[in-house]
């Protein structure tokens, strides 16, 4: 009934990151710029740092579907609290190669060569190899470190794997480490993730909704202005107060959501904040 109430084809505002819903506004496009520039030029080791819920793993799976669509060998890992030798099983899974070895050092060894093996294998057919690492900051130091290592695998013209990490703001804390400054040195291109501004925020909210399937505005101008004061423009958050805001909107019958709507769907949603000035103007 919902759906039907606003003629969608599915909820707008939805958690997952459908990469059918990636919005290139400003923040987002400038990172994925980047990207396709460092990748491109073959480098090799690529920052991408955002705020919880800023769309790192959104931007992350849009950039894994759009390489893999031009041609690329692409390694995805969405958790990489992993030992060094479970990071090189999962890299050389994901690349399609098989490990070797048999104890613990032995296995070390025969997923390093292994995974050396199939780069090679890979760059010999034309396939350049990228890994997308997300969540990096929980990535321990240890394992940073053998990244680093397989960083110096490379041809005489560019190296064997690209990496993107994909991380919030502690991963520059962990990059300042002396342990592991080596590998903080082989960035050659980071980028930041910025908030929706007030601008396209609005662009923003017609956007998703379109794509599932609306054909008129879900919210007032007002209502979307109010949703981006409480939000700060942080996606995740603008999603949940939008999908409240439109369930308070159905249950009243009506087409268009109202500032009044987001005003109670921030009343129990944690973040949801007017910047300071907001309440100064208010009280004044």
């Amino acid at each position: 009934m919902y759906l039907a109430h606003f003629g969608l084809k599915e909820f707008p505002f939805g958690l997952t990151p459908d990469t059918g819903y990636f919005f290139p506004g400003f923040g987002a496009q400038s990172a994925l710029n980047t990207l396709l520039v460092a990748l491109e030029s073959g480098e090799g080791l690529i920052k991408i740092v955002g705020e919880v819920g800023s769309g790192k793993t959104l931007l992350c799976r849009y950039l894994l579907n759009h390489l893999e669509s031009q041609g690329w060998a692409a390694a995805y890992v969405p958790n990489p609290h992993l030992t060094p030798v479970a990071l090189n099983q999962a890299l050389l899974g994901e690349l399609g190669g098989e490990d070797g070895g048999s104890d613990e050092r032995g296995l070390a060894l025969g997923l390093t060569k292994a995974l050396e093996l199939r780069l090679l294998e890979l760059a010999r057919t034309g396939k350049p190899a990228v890994a997308l690492i997300d969540e990096a900051q929980a990535m321990p130091l240890e394992t940073l470190e053998a990244l680093r290592l397989i960083t110096n695998l490379e041809t005489e013209k560019r190296k064997l794997l690209q990496i993107v990490l994909f991380g919030q703001p502690e991963l520059d804390a962990r990059l300042a480490e002396p342990s592991v400054r080596q590998i903080r040195s082989r960035i050659v291109f980071h980028e930041r993730i910025t908030p929706l501004s007030p601008r396209e925020t609005p662009v923003y909210l017609m956007h998703r909704a379109t794509q599932a399937g609306a054909a008129a505005p879900l919210f007032t101008p007002a209502a979307a202005q109010r949703l981006h004061q409480l939000s700060q423009g942080m996606p995740r958050l603008l999603n949940i107060l939008a999908h409240k805001a439109l369930l308070l909107t159905f249950g009243e019958g009506l087409a268009q959501a109202e500032p009044r709507h987001v005003r109670l769907a921030a009343r129990d949603t944690p973040g949801a904040r007017l910047p300071w000035w907001q309440f100064w103007l208010r009280a004044a």
